[in-house]
């Protein structure tokens, strides 16, 4: 029942934890329009490639091929649900016979491969998440919300540190009622462990709810702005978020590795599906090169 603590964000010395966490945002995004706005599978595979190695340039390699396994967790349901509901495929493997108000039980080519494009564009989004909140420091980000606003910051900034709190809460719980007698599996005993979780995180914000007030923080202000400058992994990161936006667009717009689906599968040239994953990894990993003041 507790939550394994893989997600939370721990300073190394990687080029991607030196850079401030606005930087890093926008090198996220860039990798999820990347994603999104190209439909080749070679240019998708390298794309998720060069995040799992930007991983472990980033020191948190081993927690991104773990988040994989839930990658394809979600990836299957995405493809089966395509397969059976999508019917504008022309390439027919299988026939259901009649479904009733679905029609047609027609299984095609088109729609597993399609099922596949959107699976594998979901997981890149997961992995490109993940790997943010492993390197981009949240407390840095919500300082920066916290120019907009000082409560929302706050609260978001409370809800990302309890989370451990509670995940500890719930693994001690759970040893607590192992030790009781009684059953110890089975939805009585997972309903009574979350009825004891949740009391116990009603507790604990109720007390830091008087803590805040005791200290004033109802009161505050908005807080002074502090410029820092610009470090050279600010600039790598920001430029790697454009070369790699800038790419993928251009690209999309251009048809250069175009691929269809609908009504039959079809594909742009192999070898240009394979240089523009080629320029995309590189766009991606060039900003990992200097590893220059990234002592943590």
């Amino acid at each position: 029942m507790a939550m394994p603590a893989t997600l939370i964000y721990r300073r190394l010395a990687s080029p991607l934890h030196a850079t401030r966490a606005t930087v890093g945002t926008a090198w996220t995004i860039a990798l999820i329009v990347v994603a999104l706005s190209s439909d080749h599978p070679l240019v998708l595979g390298m794309l998720a490639s060069a995040i799992v190695l930007a991983g472990a340039c980033a020191g948190v390699g081993r927690q991104l091929v773990r988040s994989l396994r839930m990658a394809a967790i979600v990836a299957l349901p995405i493809v089966v649900v395509n397969v059976l509901v999508s019917r504008d495929g022309l390439t027919v493997f299988a026939r259901l016979g009649d479904l009733g108000p679905f029609g047609q039980g027609n299984l095609t080519v088109e729609a597993l491969v399609y099922g596949a494009v959107i699976a594998l564009q979901v997981g890149i989004v997961m992995l490109a998440t993940t790997l943010f909140s492993l390197a981009v420091d949240p407390d840095e980000l919500l300082r920066v919300v916290r120019r907009l606003s000082f409560r929302s910051a706050l609260t978001a900034s409370l809800a990302t540190r309890m989370i451990p709190v509670l995940a500890g809460d719930a693994r001690r719980l759970a040893e607590a009622q192992r030790t009781r007698p009684g059953p110890r599996v089975g939805a009585r005993a997972r309903a009574r462990l979350l009825s004891a979780i949740v009391g116990s995180s009603l507790d604990r914000a109720m007390d830091v709810a008087a803590t805040l007030e005791l200290r004033g923080f109802a009161g505050a202000r908005r807080a002074p702005r502090r410029r820092f400058p610009w470090s050279r992994h600010d600039l790598a990161f920001a430029a790697s978020a454009v070369a790699s936006a800038a790419l993928a667009l251009a690209a999309h717009v251009e048809g250069v590795a175009a691929f269809h689906a609908y009504p039959q599968v079809s594909a742009g040239a192999t070898s240009e599906a394979l240089a523009l994953g080629v320029a995309l990894g590189a766009a991606v990993l060039f900003a990992f090169a200097d590893r220059r003041g990234i002592e943590p």
